[in-house]
Formats: C-alpha cells, sequence, structure tokens
C-alpha cells in the first residue's frame, strides 16, 4: 500500500465590531475592515439589505451610499443595493439565494471583492451561503440587526439554507471577513424580537457561565423594559462566550458528533417546522431549553432549584414555554408531525451518534446518548403545565424526581 499523508493547517482570523451607525462616514469601523488586506484600493463591495431592515430604517438605503461616495477611496459600490425579504422564509425560497447569486455574478465581484449582508440572521444565512460558494468564498461582512443575530449566529462560521423540510440542510463552513454589531438596528425591534434573541444568551449562560445567567436574573426587568445599556452589555457577553467556544472548543467546524451551542436546538429546530415558523427561531430556542432543562431535572441531573430558576427566568423575559404542536402525536415516535422525530434529525444533521446536551446545574453542562423517550414525554406534559399555571411552582410538584441529583458522570 502506497500512502501520501496530507495535512493542512488554516487559521481563521476574523474581528467582531460593537458600535453605532456603523455608515457614518466619520465611523472608522468599516474602513478599518475595509483596509485590513494588502489589496489595492478601492476595494468592490456588493450590498444586500433585509428589505423589513430597510423599511424600519427609511434613511438607511442613502446611507449606505451616502457613506461609498464620501469614501470612494477605499470603497465601490459595485452594483445597485440588493434588497431580499427576510425571516425564515428567506431560507425556504430557493428565488432569494438565486437573486443574490446573480447580483454576485452581475457585480463581476473576484475572491478578493466584499460581500455585505445588513440583516436578521435568516437573512446573513442566504447571503453568507451565497457568498461562500461563489468562486469557492467571497470575503463576506456580516451586519446583523436583531438581538438573535448579534449575540449568537452572526458571529459564527455556519451559513446556510432550509431544504426538504430541514433546517439549515443546505450550508457550509465559512468563517467571516468580519461582523459589525451596530445597536442602533436594535432600536426599532418589536418586543417579540427583542427579547426572542435572549434567549440565545440564556443558552449560553445555562452552558458556560452561571455568573452571566445570575446576571440576567437581575437585569431581567431593565431588558423587559427596553434598556439598550443592559441588552448591549448582554449582546457582547453573549457573542463572547459564542465566539470563545467556536476559538477554543475543538471542533469550530462539528466534524465530531457532539454540538454544546446547540443545547435546546434539537427541538427548536423542529417546532420551527411545525409551526411553519409562526415560532422565531428564539422563541423555539426558549421552548428547546426549557424542555432539556426540564428532562435533565428529570432524569436526577438538575436540581429542581436551578430547573425553577431557569423556567422562571424564560417567563420573566416572557418567551414560551410550550406550544401545541410541542405535545401532538408523541405516541408515535418517527410522526411526520411529532416533535419526536426531531432526535433522529437532529442526529442525521450532524452524523455520528446521537449527541445531547443537559444539565447538572446552571454553568454545568455534559453529552449523553441516548434519551429516554418516556421522560422526554413527561418533560412536555410539566412544561404544558407551566404554561397553563404561568409559573415553575404551578407545575414543580408534578416533577417528582426519584432520584437525587447526580453528580458529574
Amino acid at each position: 500500500m502506497d500512502v501520501i499523508q496530507q495535512n493542512v493547517r488554516v487559521a481563521f482570523d476574523y474581528p467582531v465590531y460593537f458600535t453605532t451607525g456603523v455608515f457614518a462616514p466619520e465611523n472608522p469601523v468599516l474602513r478599518e475592515v475595509l483596509t485590513r488586506t494588502d489589496d489595492p484600493l478601492p476595494v468592490d463591495m456588493l450590498v444586500v439589505v433585509d428589505s423589513g431592515v430597510a423599511a424600519a430604517h427609511p434613511t438607511l438605503m442613502q446611507d449606505i451610499e451616502r457613506y461609498h461616495r464620501a469614501c470612494r477611496d477605499i470603497v465601490h459600490l459595485a452594483g445597485p443595493i440588493l434588497t431580499v425579504p427576510g425571516g425564515e422564509q428567506s431560507k425556504n425560497e430557493p428565488r432569494v439565494l438565486t437573486l443574490v447569486q446573480d447580483a454576485i455574478h452581475v457585480a463581476a465581484l473576484c475572491r478578493h471583492s466584499f460581500v455585505m449582508a445588513v440583516g436578521g440572521g435568516a437573512v446573513l444565512d442566504v447571503v453568507g451561503y451565497a457568498a461562500a460558494i461563489a468562486h469557492r468564498g467571497i470575503r463576506l461582512i456580516r451586519v446583523p440587526t436583531t438581538v438573535l443575530a448579534q449575540d449568537d449566529s452572526a458571529v459564527g462560521v455556519k451559513n446556510g439554507v432550509n431544504a426538504f423540510g430541514k433546517k439549515n440542510y443546505l450550508g457550509t463552513f465559512a468563517a467571516p471577513f468580519a461582523v459589525i454589531d451596530d445597536f442602533a438596528f436594535l432600536t426599532t425591534l418589536d418586543d417579540r424580537d427583542w427579547l426572542g434573541g435572549v434567549s440565545e444568551a440564556v443558552k449560553a449562560a445555562l452552558i458556560k457561565d452561571a455568573a452571566f445567567f445570575d446576571d440576567l436574573e437581575q437585569q431581567v426587568g431593565r431588558l423587559v423594559a427596553r434598556d439598550a445599556e443592559v441588552m448591549q452589555q448582554v449582546v457582547r457577553r453573549s457573542a463572547a462566550l459564542h465566539l470563545s467556544h467556536i476559538a477554543t472548543g475543538g471542533d469550530p467546524f462539528e466534524l465530531g458528533s457532539s454540538r454544546p451551542l446547540d443545547f435546546g436546538h434539537w427541538a427548536a429546530h423542529r417546532l420551527e417546522h411545525l409551526t411553519s415558523h409562526r415560532l422565531r427561531h428564539g422563541e423555539a430556542v426558549a421552548i428547546g431549553v426549557a424542555l432539556d432543562s426540564t428532562y435533565s431535572c428529570l432524569s436526577g441531573f438538575l436540581p429542581e432549584a436551578d430547573w425553577r430558576r431557569i423556567v422562571d427566568l424564560l417567563l420573566a423575559l416572557r418567551l414560551p414555554l410550550y406550544t401545541d404542536e410541542l405535545g401532538a402525536h408523541l405516541d408515535v415516535t418517527d410522526h411526520p408531525w411529532s416533535v419526536l422525530r426531531g432526535l433522529a434529525e437532529f442526529r442525521e444533521h450532524l452524523g455520528g451518534q446521537l449527541t445531547i446536551r443537559l444539565l447538572h446545574g446552571i454553568g454545568r453542562a455534559f453529552d449523553v446518548h441516548d434519551i429516554d423517550l418516556a421522560v422526554m414525554i413527561r418533560s412536555i406534559e410539566i412544561l404544558k403545565r407551566v404554561h397553563e399555571g404561568g409559573s415553575a411552582a404551578a407545575a414543580a410538584g408534578h416533577l417528582l424526581v426519584a432520584t437525587p441529583s447526580r453528580g458529574p458522570s
């Protein structure tokens, strides 16, 4: 046998900026991003904007054009600003991806050009996927405009679109060239999106940072009251936790079977599909986090006191913990409209053995490879009681944990 064993190491280095008013010509952030390379200036750029963001910020298109005119020494607008519909439907409809691909082609962008995506997480996913597969990769600048995108999805290395009724079935691992969190975009979010994105911060705190969870509990009133300063702190800390895991977790491109940052997501992704995306991603994540926390408690891993804190924080953030689709068709695991089918889809998406993250305590997570469906169904029933009663106390008597909380295994 004759074998040549090749080892290739590639380092990815990208900054995540936190600022306000990125398209003001006097703001130095974008200039710093575009001059990170030794390429001749000005560089070519195509800008794609979420139509919902454009509507919420009536001067945005003019601000972008004004920036490019004022900074023509460093950047050239390679084509008209493209607007595309936002929301999860943009990931479901192939025409949106085609629109972006056509614009990249018509603009004659090369691998040293830039595509800038301005919008919510779904638009960033679509545009990022288009940029990653054009010429096998065009430089991508993400400007996320929602709490969820700023504190989680935009700072990672994944892009994707939905297909075959499955979340992110088509996608790439491709690090962005830069991420710019502009807090000004958060001011126009409705209350649902303002708080929905905090579910990802709660998730990150639960698996990685108990002190952060404490802070979220203390600041929940100010978050609900739309305190911009507190939200900026939450966004930055959550983003930092996500970035730290990507950099130090040992598996940035998810080659293994464990996906720690997807705590609660096996059910969340399934519920988005089952509700035809009536549930937004952050809301589905809140239900998924509550479900796996309840399962952890019923299985004897998570102390009931911690479970109460988790449930009460999610409720205080006005996030849903139950939807009718969660409790439907639980008697048939692979029923096409059962949430339990999400376990098989989660394993298939990652590959290898099923790996679900659970909790030993707040800030202390671990992996399991088997799920007791009877306990999971009971967990769903508990969440229904919480939903009907409006507090963890309404269902705490039904937990009936038979064994004391187990230590780390």
